[in-house]
């Protein structure tokens, strides 16, 4: 198997996009927290698992078939997603704005945000006298 038949047998059998980038054929389209990358190196394959972007090999073979066949072991064994996670992320991608409106319009709203003093001061509290 090569990377492009890898790619091609993953989104058949359903493997969630975000949980795996082949360079040149398949890209995250959403970046999570950890995702798998196949690369291509000199000398080697390398099965690389890359967690908030900071990569750690986690395997390395002679042939690109063989790093493809431990990519689609490996990520066989993820568990499947989650009925309606995809849809909620699209929703959620869709919302940003709203999102980070409705955070600032809370930030504005908090107690204690002025720039220079976050803490309460004795004085402040119902506890101060």
């Amino acid at each position: 198997m090569d990377r492009a038949e890898l790619a091609d047998r993953l989104r058949r059998e359903g493997v969630p996009d975000a949980l795996y980038e082949i360079p040149g054929i398949h890209s995250v389209p959403v970046q999570l927290d950890a995702y798998y990358v196949l690369r291509p190196e000199a000398d080697a394959w390398l099965v690389v698992l890359r967690q908030r972007g900071e990569d750690s090999v986690m395997a390395s073979f002679g042939t690109e078939a063989e790093a493809c066949r431990h990519l689609y072991d490996t990520i066989g064994r993820v568990p499947p997603p989650v009925p309606g996670g995809a849809e909620r992320i699209a929703r959620l991608l869709a919302d940003t704005d709203e999102i980070q409106r409705q955070a600032q319009e809370d930030y504005d709203r908090a107690p204690y945000h002025s720039g220079d003093d976050l803490m309460p001061r004795d004085d402040d509290g119902p506890h101060g006298a």
